[in-house]
């Protein structure tokens, strides 16, 4: 429901949660007993647990904000697979507990690697509450100004870099901008400028989401680079073009007291000239102003991005 915008993204936290989780699953363990140990079919126990698995489920996904759900998904990936695992200790079957395993295993290692990449504990995932709702307003924005511009001048800059890095994010896979990036980043290489990609590991909302957008569009793997690959050469870069992406290029991670501070962060604010395309000037998931959009090398293109790459591309011809 929060992937696809069903209701808020912002963490639901209420006072006694856990402990409520804590009784709803203790209660579970123990009308899973009853059902086991009645004589005959006694089925009342095994739907009133059926009702408060279901329940549980909802009531543990709901504290986590939208910032941490990509590894929200790759974790609830691993417990399909442990569930697997153990029905195929339960029926025998070698196969299931195999195949089992080595999802849950999968899944729980991305987790580490995820929380690991946004400088997060895995138990304060869990814990929940981190976050803001998709498109919240940042607080402290209203006396800062932005240098907005038009495709056209984005075009312009791009014609004349000699290097540009493309980060994408969800607005980028939101807009299924990823063909049309393509055939601008091909214009620009046609014309002498060399382009590669930025790839935070949980930009988007699903770990690995930019890689696999970038691999529908064909885009060539040697273009591509992971954050710590490409970091160190931000610096030289002419123009970094930011498309749909937030919390990933915002430069508070580097700052103390910062709820994000240590989060690894691709180093945008480090270009000549930085192009960012936004919708609007809303917060991203976690609910933070970044400054990046206020710093003097910095002009916002506003739009769907899809849209925006398109007039780059017709003003590139």
């Amino acid at each position: 429901g929060k992937m696809f915008r069903l209701f808020s993204s912002a963490p639901v936290v209420y006072k006694g949660q856990h402990l409520l989780n804590l009784i709803l699953a203790i209660v579970m363990i123990g009308l899973g007993l009853a059902f086991f140990l009645a004589e005959g079919k006694a089925w009342m126990p095994f739907l009133v647990m059926l009702g408060i698995a279901f329940a549980l489920g909802v009531l543990i996904i709901i504290p986590i904000g939208g910032a941490d759900m990509p590894v929200v998904i790759s974790m609830l990936n691993s417990y399909s697979g442990w569930a697997a695992a153990g029905i195929g200790f339960s029926l025998n079957n070698s196969m299931l507990i195999i195949a089992g395993s080595l999802v849950g295993s999968s899944g729980a290692i991305l987790s580490y690697i995820m929380c690991k990449a946004m400088n997060r504990s895995f138990i304060s995932v869990i814990m929940g509450g981190f976050g803001a709702a998709e498109g919240a307003t940042a607080a402290g924005t209203g006396d800062k100004t932005v240098r907005s511009g038009s495709a056209e001048d984005a075009a312009f800059l791009l014609a004349n870099a000699e290097s540009v890095v493309i980060v994408p994010g969800y607005g980028l896979a939101v807009a299924r901008a990823q063909h049309a990036v393509k055939e601008m980043a091909q214009k620009l290489i046609a014309k002498g400028v060399n382009v590669r990609y930025a790839i935070h590991p949980v930009a988007g909302r699903m770990p690995g989401h930019m890689n696999v957008l970038l691999a529908e569009a064909e885009v060539p793997y040697d273009q591509v680079f992971e954050m710590e690959d490409i970091n160190g050469e931000l610096g030289t870069t002419d123009v970094a073009l930011v498309l749909g992406a937030n919390d990933v290029v915002n430069p508070l991670a580097h700052e103390k007291g910062s709820p994000i501070y240590g989060m690894p962060i691709i180093e945008a604010h480090k270009a000549r000239t930085v192009l960012v395309n936004k919708r609007s000037m809303a917060a991203g998931y976690a609910g933070l102003d970044n400054p990046l959009f206020y710093m003097d090398k910095t002009m916002m293109v506003f739009g769907d991005a899809k849209k925006v790459v398109e007039d780059i591309v017709k003003a590139l011809e």
